[in-house]
């Protein structure tokens, strides 16, 4: 059986790590590990690459890994940070010369028409991107080629989105609770990649200790967390006074199962 390759394409918030403008001793930092880009994940198992989250750093991303093609696009939800980044799927899908499968929640897919209304036009600019939308539902189990894909539902404050499980393997982002339905679909995990903005009170996202409590209660081998803002400090740092079994993720870290 071929193994699961994770590719942690970006651990930051929607303004990235560093932020414009920001001296912190995290924005000055010269350490690779506190350079956080928009939050993405790339998916390989045998021949098939699955991206979730589509953010304004997936060209820079893209790039850095060498990526040449993609199977699908998987969007958890429609804020900015997770989707804008589209149209720069365009060069893939003209090396693939068919519209790009995009997965996704049916509110996300008519935030989606909206913002790229040109990619839908009957008779559209040449060179445009296409997408080929699929709509997807939580709970819902995909299969894309050699991945399967359990679609799970958690909180971004009082918005539904949708949370990933893979095998072994769970990732969950822009989270602030999970319901109890997906906690009972994350047992048994080996590795858990789950969001932690900062150390201080969030309304939309898990703090730093929400966050290892529920890393606790999941009780996979191994957590890392993602989606981290300037404020959670240097990378070094806090690694150092987490517990053994929980690390920070960091730029193009690759976990394999």
């Amino acid at each position: 059986m071929d193994p699961l390759h994770i590719t942690i394409l970006g651990t930051g918030t929607s303004q990235g790590v560093p932020v414009i403008g920001c001296d912190c001793k995290v924005c000055l930092s010269n350490n690779p590990k506190d350079k956080r880009r928009r939050v993405s994940i790339l998916l390989e198992k045998g021949n098939t690459k699955v991206l979730i989250d589509c953010g304004p750093d997936f060209r820079a991303q893209m790039l850095d890994q060498r990526v040449t093609h993609l199977d699908a696009v998987i969007l958890s939800h429609e804020h900015t940070d997770h989707m804008i980044g589209m149209d720069d799927l365009r060069p893939l899908m003209f090396r693939a010369k068919k519209p790009m499968p995009i997965y996704a929640l049916k509110r996300v897919i008519s935030d989606i028409e909206k913002r790229f209304a040109y990619a839908f036009e009957p008779s559209p600019y040449p060179g445009v991107p296409r997408f080929e939308m699929n709509e997807i539902g939580y709970f819902d189990t995909l299969k894309i080629a050699d991945l399967e894909i359990k679609l799970l539902k958690v909180m971004h404050g009082k918005l539904p989105i949708v949370g990933f499980r893979i095998g072994d393997f769970a990732y969950l982002t822009d989270v602030k609770t999970i319901p109890k339905e997906s906690l009972e679909q994350l047992k048994g995990l080996k590795v858990l990649l789950l969001s932690a903005l900062h150390e201080y009170d969030h309304h939309a996202h898990l703090t730093l200790q929400e966050a290892i409590d529920y890393s606790k209660d999941i009780g996979a081998d191994t957590t890392f967390f993602t989606h981290m803002s300037h404020y959670m400090g240097l990378h070094d740092e806090v690694n150092g006074r987490l517990p053994s079994d929980i690390n920070l993720a960091y730029d193009g870290q690759i976990l394999k199962l």
